[in-house]
């Protein structure tokens, strides 16, 4: 197998390089016909995409896009978005992207969007999308965004970006290697989420409506369990309301070291921030380590602790998924009972609305402080009961964190196959038999 130097650098000898600008078709939404916050509808039949809701996994957040007037709609034909659509973050946080797939009806986009679309046959378009992704690509995005103080991509830097193009034939390939791995980390993740919806139900059935099997092994409530006045109200008789103190052996907010001290970063301690926990049950990989000179000896987290978030945007809950540290923006509850650990998460989850309205009284910024979050209170069933929920679910949690890890690895799998494909250094072989690399 023989090989060219590129301005992309050493890609195989039949494989063209081409411009965005000649490939494909480009556009944004022109300055003067920016949106303002006050033009928003609360509903309409044409919605606005903003980089917001572009999510980590690529996909778009439909339910929370913006509504706007046939009027704006219409003004711009040049981005009223289609099927396959590829859409691309272009200011603050450069280069998140989707694929418009199962478009709901007339949809355009927002200021901080380029709109990209393949109309040359030549060009498959989830080729171009993991294209997009690489780190090769990403490199080149920021070599033209690198010092500046407010990252803004430009139209005129990103058309003339160069592409790498095999045939037709291996770019589907490519992009269907790249897929695979990406279905079964998505098949995990819509597993997870029935797994948690059938603990979470389990919960509110025994602990919010008071259904929990009696000696019976009836509903407690429905068949005419006794039931107690309580300052939360009525609560099955035996069960008591406590504080969010009173259930942990002890609550830690994190700490952030020394920014300024490069050796407190970098090791292996997992450094959790709120980012880390959105959408997780578990967070076991955090984007910052520290090292043993930044931790901070009293502030370890153990496995399974809940951890909450209260400040900036209070009420997120997520469980460790091992030892870890936290930044200040976090609580942590170290559980007084590790068997109460589901119990305890699903109650903090349920607190949420409370802990954001907490964290917003008489404050600018969101802040639930460590004395207010502790005196957060909650009812609490007798050890035989939280001890029995544990026992029936800790399989169902055991299985989404093993699914949570696998998808780590799948991950790391994809992301270390993309830069090798995207360059031709791994060659996917048209009768997929296997994969040859080059010496």
């Amino acid at each position: 197998m023989s090989f060219k130097e590129t301005d992309l650098g050493l890609i195989p000898e039949e494989w063209k390089v081409d411009s965005l600008k000649n490939s494909l078709y480009i556009k944004g939404r022109i300055g003067w016909k920016g949106l303002k916050k006050s033009e928003y509808l609360k509903e309409s039949n044409f919605r606005i995409i903003n980089g917001s809701n572009i999510t980590n996994d690529n996909k778009i957040d439909w339910e929370n896009c913006g509504f706007i007037s046939e009027e704006r709609y219409l003004e711009s034909p040049e981005i009223m978005l289609k099927e396959n659509d590829i859409v691309m973050t272009k200011d603050g946080t450069i280069g998140k992207l989707a694929i418009i797939k199962n478009l709901p009806g007339p949809t355009t986009i927002a200021s901080g969007l380029f709109l990209i679309r393949v109309e040359d046959p030549s060009i498959d378009v989830n080729y171009l999308f993991y294209y997009f992704r690489s780190h090769f690509f990403r490199s080149l995005i920021h070599s033209r965004i690198e010092g500046s103080v407010i990252p803004h991509l430009y139209q005129r830097d990103l058309v003339n970006l160069k592409l790498p193009l095999p045939n037709i034939n291996e770019q589907k390939a490519i992009a269907r290697i790249l897929s695979t791995l990406d279905e079964k980390i998505e098949t995990n993740n819509q597993i997870n989420e029935k797994l948690e919806e059938m603990a979470q139900a389990l919960f509110k059935h025994w602990f919010v409506d008071f259904e929990f099997p009696n000696e019976n092994g009836e509903p407690y409530k429905s068949s005419g369990g006794e039931m107690v006045e309580s300052e939360l109200g009525m609560i099955p008789k035996g069960w008591e309301v406590k504080t969010i103190n009173d259930i942990s052996s002890e609550i830690i907010t994190g700490k952030t070291p020394s920014t300024k001290e490069k050796e407190n970063f970098g090791g292996n301690i997992p450094f959790v921030k709120i980012p880390d926990m959105h959408g997780k049950v578990y967070v076991e990989k955090t984007e910052t380590y520290l090292s043993e000179k930044g931790a901070v000896k009293n502030k370890i987290v153990p496995k399974n602790s809940i951890m909450v978030s209260c400040i900036a945007t209070p009420g997120i809950v997520s469980l460790a998924g091992q030892s870890c540290q936290t930044n200040q923006q976090i609580n942590t509850i170290i559980n007084k009972d590790n068997k109460m650990c589901y119990f305890n998460f699903f109650s903090l989850r349920n607190l949420s609305d409370t802990i954001r309205t907490l964290g917003s009284s008489g404050s600018a910024t969101l802040n639930l402080n460590k004395n207010q979050f502790s005196k957060i209170k909650i009812v609490v069933p007798p050890k035989e009961m939280t001890d029995k929920y544990f026992n029936v679910v800790d399989k169902i949690f055991e299985t989404i964190y093993l699914n949570q890890k696998e998808n780590l690895k799948l991950i790391e799998l994809r992301d270390n196959l993309l830069p090798k494909l995207m360059s031709g250094e791994i060659r996917v072989p048209l009768d997929d038999e296997v994969l040859s690399e080059k010496n």
